[in-house]
């Protein structure tokens, strides 16, 4: 028996050691910690339990019999985050540069069935070099299993991806089908054909940072929710991440205990928007105010900077928020806030997360760009995601709701709960300028006339009152209020109940 123990013992150093010690410390040189490590990070302390250490690859071709390491590139199993269940797989580099092969995709399409059949998230550390070319067409089969538990998981568990190395090829469709996806900086990068075979297809010499590092999918493709500085970065805000989530689609979100006033009157929002309409406002501070502790998780920070997406708490309860941003773009919705804000209603609506919706909008960004670009028909994806969403909905007007853009923005028409205007608010079909520009277009040769009526349209429509005398708002409340009002809201809506008509699923304008 104790030869038997010792044999155990020896065997788990052995597979704990994935590569070997000099891949470890080459692993460690270039700024990256190994697939175990980042595993003891995520998780609470002595709470993972592996699965398959031993497993090892069948494989007996170009020599591959010689070398069976324990573990076959991957590590998996469950742990908890905060005492709440998660799955996790973790691609180690140092076997065989993390490639995917027959056993390890196996690995991984087993802790993925074992998440969505007890409910709990999946979380996958992504460092590898691709599929293993030794095995050829059944790498390439180990990837579409993956894949398929990836659409399967879609909306019933959250997913999670974080991009620590390469993912390159076919492997880049796991992560961009799951609900959020990290990197890091400087030491990760993804794209589906490499620089050598962009150079000699395009004759375009391009960098593997510049192609598809953490900066060009933060800020340009939109591919990546967020990037930081290191492992260690990236692994804590994950763990940050997971707090805020439920565990599945069947769950509420969690409710952690507060330690702030929900009646917190903020007096500085009553100065909040300049007396001038045309000048911006930090629509951050006016969310910071109301989350609980001040505390918010914001989404794709670096992309579409004039809708901020992202996670805060009121009384406790996890609530996402969409916000139209004035320092941007004056806050007018186009192609990539909407695609943004979009997905990000669908997964709050995916997984019973409360919607609070802030709103100044201008309008739609005009232009040739937005036009050729579709603007249309991904503009109807942001429409159509508010419209499907069957969870409780609160949405405050701080300004301006102008045209289409204001039915876009969680409207009433759009069965928004509660919508609430501050006093500042302008619903319109647009700003008085233009609209006075168009009814009086005979005047357009007499300054003062103009002015006249411009002042007219202003003092009939510049006011949230004309809105509230026809219903769609709920009511106009004090901006130091806001907090408090917002929360009760919510409050009352936590046994709201709304179904949509049956299908087997919906044709979003993709």
């Amino acid at each position: 028996m104790k030869d038997i123990n010792a044999e155990l013992l020896a065997r788990r150093d052995e597979a704990r050691l994935g590569g070997g010690q000099k891949r470890i410390d080459a692993q460690h040189a270039k700024g990256k910690l190994t697939a175990r490590e980042r595993i003891d990070l995520l998780l609470d302390d002595d709470s993972f339990e592996e699965f398959d250490m031993f497993v090892a690859h069948r494989c007996t071709d170009f020599g591959m019999e010689k070398s069976r390491p324990a573990g076959d590139g991957v590590v998996t199993g469950w742990g908890t985050i905060n005492g709440r269940m998660v799955y996790v797989f973790s691609q180690d580099f140092t076997v065989f540069g993390g490639s995917l092969s027959e056993t390890h995709a196996k690995k991984i399409c087993k802790i993925m069935d074992m998440a969505m059949q007890n409910g709990a998230p999946v979380i996958g550390l992504n460092d590898s070099g691709g599929a293993r070319i030794q095995e050829g067409v059944a790498s390439l089969a180990g990837y579409a299993e993956v894949f398929q538990r990836n659409v399967m998981a879609s909306g019933v568990v959250p997913q999670i991806s974080v991009i620590m190395g390469p993912c390159a090829g076919g492997a880049v469709y796991s992560p961009a089908m799951t609900d959020f996806i990290f990197m890091v900086k400087d030491t990760s990068y993804m794209f589906v054909t490499g620089p050598d075979v962009v150079k000699t297809v395009t004759n375009e010499v391009v960098s593997a940072e510049e192609l598809g590092g953490a900066s060009t999918h933060t800020r340009k493709s939109s591919v990546a929710d967020g990037a930081f500085e290191n492992d260690i970065e990236a692994l804590t805000e994950v763990r940050r991440l997971v707090d805020f989530l439920p565990l599945n689609n069947r769950e509420k979100p969690p409710v952690r205990p507060f330690f702030d006033d929900v009646g917190r009157i903020e007096e500085s929002l009553d100065t909040l928007i300049p007396d001038n309409a045309n000048t911006p406002y930090d629509m951050k501070e006016l969310i910071v105010k109301l989350a609980d502790e001040g505390d918010f998780y914001e989404i794709q920070a670096e992309f579409a900077k004039n809708i901020l997406t992202g996670f805060l708490r009121l009384e406790g309860q996890t609530v996402g928020v969409v916000a139209n941003q004035p320092m941007v773009l004056a806050g007018c919705l186009d192609i990539d806030s909407s695609r943004k804000a979009a997905r990000f209603v669908r997964f709050c609506d995916a997984f019973e997360i409360p919607i609070l919706t802030l709103v100044d909008v201008p309008g739609f960004l005009p232009g040739t760009g937005q036009e050729y670009g579709g603007v249309i028909k991904h503009g109807a994806k942001l429409l159509f995601a508010y419209g499907e969403a069957t969870v409780p909905k609160v949405t405050v007007i701080t300004r301006k709701a102008y045209g289409g853009a204001y039915d876009v923005m969680a409207s009433k028409h759009l069965r928004g709960d509660f919508n609430y205007a501050w006093p500042t608010a302008e619903i319109a079909v647009m700003g008085a300028k233009g609209a006075t520009e168009i009814i009086h277009r005979a005047d357009l040769k007499d300054a003062e006339k103009i002015a006249q009526h411009t002042a007219d349209y202003e003092d009939r429509f510049a006011n949230p009152f004309v809105a509230a005398e026809k219903g769609f708002i709920d009511e106009v409340i004090q901006p130091r209020s806001t907090r408090r009002r917002v929360a009760r809201a919510f409050a009352s809506l936590r046994g709201k109940s709304l179904q949509n008509p049956w299908k087997k699923h919906d044709n979003i304008p993709l």
